[in-house]
This record gives C-alpha cells, sequence and structure tokens, in this order.
C-alpha cells in the first residue's frame, strides 16, 4: 500500500503497549500493526509549514517557515524555555493562543526515558508528553497555575536533577530501572526552593509507559531527509516519536514536520 501526504507527530493513546498512530493526507495508519513489516519513507522533496502552509526550502523549530518562526506563539521563547513565558503578565505574540497553552495548570514531572530527568508540561498533555519523550516511568510532583510558575520550578529543581533524556539510550532500552521515583520526589520536595513547596501534590501513583517494540537495537543511527531521500526496512519498533528500523536506523518523525512523503508497506 502506498500512503502520501506531509508528516505530523504521531497521535498517541496509552494502552499496553502505546497505540500509534500517523495521518498522511486524509489516511490514518496505525502503525503498530506495521511493526515487524518492511515499510519504506520516501521524502517527496517539499517542505510545507504546519502554521500557514507555504512551502519552505526549509523547516524551523520542527516544522515551521521562517515567517511563522518568528510570529508564531508556538515558538516563542517560552516554548524552550518556560520560565521566560509573560502571559501572566499579558504580554503574548497571541494571548488568546496563550489562555489555552500558558495560562493553564501545568504539571512539574519526574520521569525515567533513559535517566532520570525533571520536566513541565500542560495538564491536560499528561500522559501525551510523557509519551512523546519516550518515558518509561513517570510520576507528577507538582501542579501550578501557569507556565511561568512551571518553568520556576523546573529551573529550581535542574540544580540538581537533570532535564534531557539520552535518545540513544532511551531508544537502546538502556534504562535505568534502580532509581525509586518517590524517594526522588522526596527529595525534590527536600532541595526545591522553599516557597514552591506548597505546589507539590500527594499524587504518587508511578505511571509505567510500555511501547510497540519488537527487537531492540544495540546501537542507533539517526536518519534525516535532509540529508537522504528515503529510509527502508523492517520497522522493528515505535518509542517516543521515533520509528526504530532493523539495523538500528531510526528516524524522528515530529523532526520532519510538514516533510510531504510516501509511506510504502
Amino acid at each position: 500500500m502506498k500512503i502520501q501526504g506531509a508528516l505530523l507527530k504521531m497521535s498517541t493513546e496509552l494502552n499496553d503497549p502505546v497505540d500509534y498512530n500517523l495521518l498522511l493526507g486524509n489516511e490514518k495508519v496505525y502503525m503498530n500493526e506495521l511493526v515487524g513489516k518492511e515499510v519504506s519513507i520516501t521524502y517527496l522533496n517539499e517542505i510545507h509549514c504546519i502554521r500557514c502552509g507555504r512551502e519552505t526550502k526549509k523547516s524551523f523549530h520542527q516544522g515551521y517557515c521562517y515567517p511563522c518562526f518568528r510570529t508564531a506563539p508556538e515558538t516563542d521563547d517560552c516554548i524552550l524555555r518556560p520560565e521566560m513565558c509573560k502571559a501572566h503578565e499579558g504580554i503574548s505574540r497571541d494571548m488568546e493562543w496563550s489562555k489555552d497553552h500558558c495560562l493553564q495548570d501545568h504539571i512539574v514531572y519526574l520521569a525515567i526515558s533513559s535517566g532520570l530527568k525533571v520536566g513541565i508540561t500542560r495538564m491536560a498533555q499528561v500522559p501525551t508528553r510523557w509519551i512523546d519523550q519516550g518515558a518509561s516511568y513517570a510520576v507528577k510532583i507538582a501542579q501550578v497555575p501557569n507556565r511561568y510558575t512551571a518553568g520556576i520550578l523546573e529551573v529550581n529543581l535542574k540544580k540538581h536533577f537533570a532535564d534531557k533524556t539520552n535518545w540513544r539510550s532511551m531508544l537502546t532500552n538502556k534504562v535505568d530501572t534502580e532509581t525509586k521515583l518517590l524517594e526522588q520526589k522526596e527529595k525534590a520536595k527536600e532541595v526545591v526552593r522553599k516557597d514552591l513547596v506548597k505546589y507539590f501534590i500527594d499524587d504518587d501513583e508511578i505511571l509505567e509507559i510500555t511501547y510497540p517494540v519488537s527487537d531492540y537495537p544495540d546501537k542507533v543511527n539517526s536518519f534525516s531527509f535532509d540529508k537522504e531521500d528515503k529510509i527502508e526496512g523492517k520497522l522493528v519498533g515505535i518509542k517516543g516519536q521515533y520509528l526504530i528500523f532493523e539495523g538500528g536506523k531510526v528516524l524522528n518523525v515530529r523532526k520532519h514536520n510538514g516533510y510531504e512523503v510516501e509511506l510504502s508497506y
């Protein structure tokens, strides 16, 4: 079967394992069913901005043309550095967008994707954010009223916890299984700035997430459509927003938002 369309981040649903769907054109492809099968994805040499739709020679910030990258609220500085958010002060590229995205309750969490890390996400994005990061385990530690406060709390905790995922370790399933998340949650409460302790919550449920992977590679090689126009082979798994092919070649779908491709299987 052959389907053409622009790549977009795969939609997910928490199950055991996670369900993945890829929307290409008007077709919705249930990706779990392709694990174990021969799959090819060919780049058709077009990129379209995922916000305005215009064709662009280069993608910025995972899917935007340069004008949208400069003006869209989705690409503002606070997306990567939430402590810089000013929506709570009435300052935003688009206040209506910020009301739905920045001025909503956020969760600060601890997760294990490879090693232990701290992160934040909108409450409405739990557990989607954890799945997109390839987390195997996650626990909520605090609930705050906006993105700025979440960023301040995260910055404070980054003095004691990592905030990055080793994507290679995550994709080869080199996952820390020794760290006790609830012990680390208690540590976070002890080391955080005292005026931020009030945001900590008692929800101690640890979410364990499994992924549709038949065989983890020993090492991985990142594939880019900016360098090659086709990736093919047996699909052996999906984790985070990565497609894992036999032999260790991996495609970050989200990185290629807006790239026009043909999927064959």
